[in-house]
């Protein structure tokens, strides 16, 4: 009598299938194989599968609007969003401590609440879209991540109350990108909320020169600044006329000097990135250009 030793999928060693699950995306991850077997279940449980819950691949099907938030989702895309969420926070079990989602994700109070209170652990966001996100709703999220440290983010016309959450829940808070224009306001909110920053990305930005220096002489602890591919603004008072800065004088250097990295590039002539910032006027239109091109950062730990 022949003896069958053929293995069947649920007898498989739990570690072999954790190693089979870490080369799926996180579609696959959620397409049901943790109902396969009570087997399947636990490796797709696994914390190894759940540092990082990467939403930068899933993109909402919008169109905008002329009135706030500027956008307007489509029903079917958000029903794919939540239901995403639902069964990786689901099997992820508080285990994810990085969350990414993409430059035109547009993700609801509802959304985003929802993954703060299954996300404890968190410790880095990226989350470069808020047209829909309220007031309440990003405080409610701040509150439930005390371990939150790096965070990349929209420029925001309001920053003090944002700031001063993070201020209140976040005391490992250390670094920070702002995808869009750096004025005095964000400035000084972030000197009096965040003055143990230590990294600063303003990469591909509007920067305001005044809002440069005062970054430089504020923000005593910050050792990492990024204004790559920027158009730093100098705004003098009325009736003078601002102007775009095409060298950034010594000073600027000799205040720059304590940092351990000052990542600085304004060549529109021989840098493809300079160059489109020019030609967008200081506003980048990412959705003109490579997919993934947003996700770059010089500063390695700021680069998704």
């Amino acid at each position: 009598m022949e003896h069958d030793e053929t293995t069947k999928w649920e007898e498989l060693d739990i570690d072999i299938l954790v190693k089979i699950f870490q080369r799926f995306d996180v579609f696959e991850l959620t397409s049901g194989i943790g109902h396969i077997c009570s087997t399947w279940r636990l490796a797709a449980c696994d914390p190894l599968l759940w540092k990082t819950l990467d939403l930068s691949m899933l993109r909402s099907n919008f169109i905008k609007i002329p009135l706030e938030p500027y956008v307007y989702v489509d029903g079917r895309s958000d029903k794919q969003l939540t239901r995403l969420l639902k069964i990786a926070l689901n099997l992820s079990r508080g285990s994810i401590t990085t969350l990414i989602f993409h430059f035109n994700l547009y993700v609801s109070d509802d959304q985003l609440t929802y993954t703060a209170e299954r996300t404890p652990n968190l410790k880095r966001l990226v989350l470069p879209a808020w047209n829909r996100i309220k007031r309440t709703g990003i405080c409610k999220a701040i509150s439930k991540w005390n371990n939150l440290e790096s965070l990349t983010m929209p420029s925001i016309a309001n920053p003090p109350y944002f700031m001063e959450e993070i201020s209140k829940h976040c005391k490992k808070f250390s670094e920070l990108k702002i995808m869009g224009p750096c004025d005095m306001l964000c400035v000084q909110t972030l000197i009096r909320c965040v003055p143990n920053l230590k990294v600063l990305s303003l990469r591909v930005s509007i920067v305001y020169k005044d809002a440069l220096l005062l970054i430089l002489n504020g923000l005593k602890n910050l050792e990492v600044l990024n204004i790559s591919h920027s158009l730093i603004i100098d705004a003098p008072p009325p009736p003078a006329t601002r102007k775009v800065v095409t060298e950034l004088d010594d000073s600027i250097f000799k205040k720059a000097s304590r940092l351990r990295q000052f990542l600085t590039c304004m060549d529109d002539e021989s840098c493809i990135m300079c160059h489109r910032m020019k030609l967008d006027e200081g506003l980048v239109r990412w959705y003109k250009y490579e997919e993934g091109l947003w996700k770059e950062d010089e500063v390695k730990s700021l680069a998704v």
